[in-house]
């Protein structure tokens, strides 16, 4: 299937409201999922059974826009999601992990980035697909309720399906933020002073 400017469309549908996201949707997801399982709809890839933690102390987005979706993963399961889309992203201070569970032994895999004030992570064409988001955001000239499939101000790619619920900005910013994903896709990703390791134990970003 594709969208109104002949893209195919990723497997980003309607589904929820958040309070700074998208609206009730249930039936609509449902109908869509039936769509995906027919073939009429294709995710961008099949995501892995592990959710991952992200947090940062602010963002600073250019181009924002945000609509539902659905992700697949291997077993061709449906997995409601929340698309973030940001045509040009500065994130301070940046921690992301994921818990790998072995029997009785927990393994963490913990990242950290942009810990310099004056050399933050930087990201083009950034698409977050989340499942819980929070912190205290700030929108520029902000469009509630507009159709997914109009969506002009974030990324290029960054558009839904024809009637399902979007909103738009020119600007947005977050501090204190904490999200749950399933994936993470960007042009260009830069982590300035990278810093990665193994753990044994939880070692998260965030409870």
């Amino acid at each position: 299937m594709k969208d109104a400017q002949g893209r195919q469309v990723t497997g980003r549908v309607r589904w929820r409201k958040f309070a700074v996201l998208a609206v009730p949707g249930f039936a609509a997801t449902a109908a869509l999922a039936v769509a995906l399982a027919q073939g009429a709809l294709a995710a961008s890839f099949a995501v892995s059974g592990q959710q991952f933690k992200v947090s940062a102390d602010k963002l600073e987005g250019e181009g924002f826009a945000q609509y539902g979706g659905i992700d697949t993963n291997q077993r061709d399961e449906v997995i409601p999601v929340a698309v973030t889309a940001i045509k040009n992203a500065k994130l301070y201070n940046l921690c992301q992990s994921v818990v790998t569970e072995l029997g009785p032994l927990s393994i963490s895999l913990k990242l950290s980035a942009g810990k310099d004030p004056d050399r933050p992570v930087t990201a083009k064409d950034l698409f977050v697909d989340a499942t819980q988001i929070s912190g205290d955001a700030e929108f520029d000239h902000i469009e509630i309720g507009r159709d997914a499939s109009t969506l002009d101000k974030g990324p290029t790619t960054a558009q839904g399906m024809q009637d399902a619920f979007a909103q738009q900005a020119d600007k947005v910013r977050i501090t204190n933020l904490h999200q749950t994903a399933w994936a993470t896709t960007a042009a260009k990703f830069r982590l300035v002073g990278l810093d990665l390791g193994l753990h044994k134990g939880k070692q998260e970003c965030f409870k």
